[in-house]
């Protein structure tokens, strides 16, 4: 399968010298760290695709985590290229033996068999047709037939003064459309647990699991940081924490660019998390003691101070990235040996999950305390949502529940009614 790394690049530049060519740093020269690059099977970079995503990243108006995304999406691109044994060149003059036609009908198969979301179908294919844009901008690649079929749509947009206007977007016939799917969905069109289940989950990883995964299970549950907080947590965080003036049993936690020590928050949110006094001691303890200092001496200067290290002293993930592949791994046969267990919650779990249930329990036990208008507020602050429109969600998720549990006890008592033969 293709790979997709990681590198720290400095820009340089050629010089003609005595007939050969010096490559000199470029003065002044912004350092790229963790650009993403791919790499076929048998060890060769995928060159074209690698000189996109550089010339993406030198553009200071684009984020790295817009680049890393792109990679991600174009890394699925590569793997389906080997494992079908197609060429990302091949373009022959029936329609359906193209390569980005073939791609896209494995995409709308794995949208339709629920093996993606429809949101990450759309995003895939998007950067894949943006990419061979580059390409023939470039003069890297011209086929002699079309790679698909261009056209204009019109975008009707109405300001709050009631004037229309109409955007034109181009658009090709190989686009997704994102066709949500029905039914409830919060953050990452993810559900939450229930408590029960929670607790289950977080029985077995204590006994089975390794204590890293266990400790940052326990935090997204009921902290509700996501993994780019967790994963960025210095142990000066911990000590740093100050109690909530509200309650002895509750501190919080400086956490995003503002902080001391700064910790990564998606959108660069500086705020405070909530932890209880029990998981901070907790926290603590295990940054102090023999199992994680002995990771701490094979950190880097730079990682020694963050709380969670893998067994070779490496960061869980990169600073500021919402994915983790040693979580991942790790939640990985957590699952599998879960399932062997019988824990059939774990099925379909995900680390942000936790997330999700911290949300909903809080904001059931806000709107129990003071209402869901003081709810809103509550979520956002906790969960340092960007817009309140996010923790509405939890809001009207959390209302909507009793509801529905009402009218399923309903329907059972009625259907049950009926074959019992009474009235």
């Amino acid at each position: 399968m293709a790979r997709l790394e990681s590198i720290n690049h400095i820009p340089h530049r050629s010089e003609l010298s005595e007939g050969r060519v010096h490559w000199t740093a470029v003065v002044l020269g912004r350092v790229i760290k963790g650009l993403p690059q791919l790499f076929w099977a048998d060890g060769n970079p995928w060159r074209e695709a690698n000189l996109w995503l550089m010339e993406s990243a030198c553009n200071q108006d684009v984020d790295l985590k817009t680049v890393q995304a792109k990679a991600t999406c174009l890394h699925a691109y590569a793997n389906w290229l080997e494992a079908s044994g197609s060429a990302w060149w091949d373009f022959p003059a029936r329609r359906e033996h193209r390569c980005l036609v073939r791609y896209r009908g494995t995409l709308v198969e794995a949208r339709d068999n629920s093996e993606l979301a429809p949101s990450t179908v759309s995003q895939r294919m998007r950067v894949v047709i943006g990419f061979y844009r580059w390409l023939t901008v470039t003069g890297l690649l011209s086929p002699d037939w079309p790679m698909w079929l261009e056209r204009t749509i019109g975008i009707h947009l109405t300001n709050s003064f009631g004037l229309e206007r109409t955007l034109a977007v181009t658009t090709t016939d190989l686009s997704i459309p994102n066709r949500s799917r029905p039914g409830e969905r919060l953050e990452d069109g993810l559900l939450p647990v229930s408590a029960a289940d929670r607790n289950q989950i977080l029985n077995f990883a204590r006994k089975q699991a390794s204590e890293e995964l266990f400790l940052l299970l326990t935090c997204g549950f009921f902290t509700g940081m996501r993994i780019q907080t967790l994963t960025d947590l210095k142990v000066k965080t911990l000590t740093n924490a100050i109690p909530d003036p509200c309650d002895q049993n509750l501190y919080r936690l400086g956490v995003g660019p503002g902080a001391s020590p700064s910790v990564a928050t998606k959108f660069g949110i500086t705020g405070q998390v909530w932890i209880t006094k029990d998981l901070l001691e907790e926290l603590i303890r295990y940054s102090h003691s023999e199992h994680r200092l002995k990771r701490e001496i094979k950190a880097s200067s730079d990682c020694k101070d963050l709380v969670f290290l893998t067994r070779f002293g490496n960061p869980y993930a990169q600073r500021g990235s919402n994915k983790s592949v040693a979580i991942n791994v790790e939640m990985h046969n957590f699952r599998k040996a879960a399932l062997a267990n019988g824990l059939q919650t774990m099925r379909d779990f995900r680390f942000h999950q936790t997330r999700c249930t911290f949300a909903t329990e809080l904001a059931r036990l806000a709107i129990s305390a003071g209402g869901g208008i003081h709810a809103v507020a509550i979520v956002k602050d906790a969960l340092l949502h960007k817009h309140e429109s996010t923790a509405l969600r939890y809001i009207k998720f959390v209302e909507k529940t009793p509801i529905k549990q009402e009218l399923a006890n309903t329907f059972t008592r009625a259907f049950l009614g009926i074959f019992s033969g009474q009235d």
